[in-house]
């Protein structure tokens, strides 16, 4: 997968208008969006008050508000729980759900005036690649949609490979951003908002319990298979597979294991090309 070639990713796109966007936003996400100037793109959590996983998205400011990008994660849901926190006083106008698809390319590829998105995090065509949001009913630019599209196994082998998380596997009740490689995507130092208390304690008290890991082994396994250490206690669990490959979350106490048995199959184990470290003092081995 090295010649130029492109992969779409269906996304969610909610469309925010009014003065109040950015300040609700940073508030009810991970990244600090308030004080973003028009024409940034943020990556961010969308996460419950006990900093649990509901959706990854993409903030792209303008000059009066907004385009939230859901990623990953159930745009109707995300939307109606943002609705369920706007106060009438808020100014902010929510607009309904459309759906849209987020492009990403690899190869020597001469760019030709696009408007492009530029996150700073890993997408799954490196940090500091760029992206193009293809709205509904529009085309591609003739640059792009000259590239040969990857199939469908192509994307998901690819968000393996960087360890982008996706739900239900790796997005649900049972984890948190940090757990999931995703520092970058937090920002420590902007003040209030949901699930930030937790996640500074998870960063301050050394909180972090599992990490995702990549796995590779001689026959298929499925999501949702317990692995084991040689000693036979529980180590972690599958949450993503192709074939004989995925992700896996991994507790704390066999993250240096180079292999984990699920029943009688060895599984390989390693980081993910995406996945950034918790912060300092999160998840280190005690």
């Amino acid at each position: 997968m090295s010649a130029a070639s492109r992969w779409g990713t269906p996304v969610s796109l909610i469309r925010l208008e009014g003065g109040d966007t950015r300040r609700f936003l940073h508030g009810q996400s991970s990244q600090a969006i308030e004080l973003a100037q028009p024409g940034a793109c943020l990556a961010t959590c969308l996460i419950s008050p006990t900093a649990r996983m509901r959706g990854l998205a993409l903030v792209a400011v303008d000059d009066t508000g907004a385009d939230l990008i859901v990623i990953a994660g159930d745009g109707e849901t995300i939307r109606s729980g943002l609705d369920r926190v706007l106060f009438p006083a808020d100014n902010v106008r929510l607009g309904a759900v459309e759906p849209a698809t987020l492009w990403q390319w690899q190869g020597d590829v001469e760019v030709d005036n696009a408007d492009l998105l530029r996150p700073g995090v890993d997408l799954g065509s490196g940090p500091a690649a760029a992206a193009l949001l293809q709205r509904s009913g529009s085309g591609l630019p003739s640059w792009l949609e000259a590239l040969p599209q990857w199939s469908s196994e192509q994307v998901e082998s690819n968000r393996l490979h960087h360890g982008l998380p996706a739900a239900p596997g790796e997005l649900n009740d049972d984890t948190n951003p940090f757990e999931l490689g995703l520092a970058d995507w937090v920002s420590l130092n902007k003040g209030c908002y949901v699930g930030q208390e937790t996640l500074a304690k998870l960063a301050t008290y050394d909180g972090v319990k599992q990490q995702l890991r990549s796995w590779q082994s001689s026959e298929a396994v499925e999501p949702g298979t317990t692995l084991s250490n040689a000693a036979g206690e529980r180590a972690g669990v599958v949450t993503s597979a192709q074939g004989n490959r995925g992700l896996a979350l991994i507790r704390r106490s066999c993250l240096d294991a180079t292999s984990l048995q699920a029943g009688t199959v060895s599984l390989s184990l390693s980081k993910p090309l995406g996945f950034i470290d918790p912060p300092v003092g999160a998840g280190g081995q005690g």
